[in-house]
């Protein structure tokens, strides 16, 4: 048992207490935003910003800018989110689960690139690009911004980046010593799934409605 204990936990002798407690609580409102994500709910955009505003602290104070820049990035478009999800279409309706237009998957195209492209940039500025981490976390980077982005404009698509990210995360935080973390992506994998299901059934009922 203490094997498996040390495997997996090991790398927080190193860590200050504050900010093993500090992990552990953005990964329980990290849980809680992709909870009220899967539940069309308004709460999911509060809740994630406590957590981006930890994390954004902690990756930065542990150099791992490519994951500070998600979690910068998700902060902001969790405010830009919450103005989407509760603007009114109507005089009774509020923005809609919908699927993505041409001109969106135009331009979930063109963020992925951009975002490849100034994270390429700034671990070149900052000396990181030097293994094969950095290759990932550029990829993940751009996943999680378009999934993000289309999240915040309530279109279904974003479950499928979100999952695909998750799935790579996992190994990645593990390997990089943050372990809570891992633990955490591997819920949000389970929960994008659901989610995704979640919101199609919601989509489909509204059609058929219509």
């Amino acid at each position: 048992m203490n094997q498996i204990f040390d495997f997996f936990f090991t790398q927080y002798v190193e860590y200050a207490t504050v900010d093993i407690v500090l992990e552990i609580v953005a990964v329980i409102f990290g849980f809680l935003s992709v909870w009220f994500s899967k539940q069309n709910n308004i709460l999911v955009f509060p809740t994630g910003m406590i957590s981006t505003i930890i994390f954004v602290y902690l990756l930065l104070k542990w150099s791992l800018l490519g994951d500070m820049m998600i979690n910068g990035y998700y902060f902001i478009m969790s405010v830009y989110g919450w103005f989407i999800w509760t603007r009114k279409v109507d005089e009774f309706h509020v923005t809609p689960i919908s699927r993505t237009t041409n001109k969106e998957r135009s331009l979930s195209v063109g963020i992925f690139i951009a975002t490849l492209l100034f994270v390429f940039v700034v671990y070149k500025t900052f000396e990181k690009w030097n293994d094969w981490v950095a290759y990932v976390d550029t990829i993940t980077t751009a996943i999680f911004f378009v999934g993000m982005w289309l999240m915040a404009r309530r279109k279904i698509e974003n479950w499928i980046f979100w999952i695909i990210g998750d799935i790579i995360s996992v190994p990645l935080y593990f390997y990089k010593g943050l372990t809570f973390t891992s633990f955490q992506y591997l819920g949000f994998t389970i929960i994008a799934i659901f989610g995704y299901l979640a919101w199609k059934k919601h989509l489909n009922n509204n059609q058929q409605t219509v």
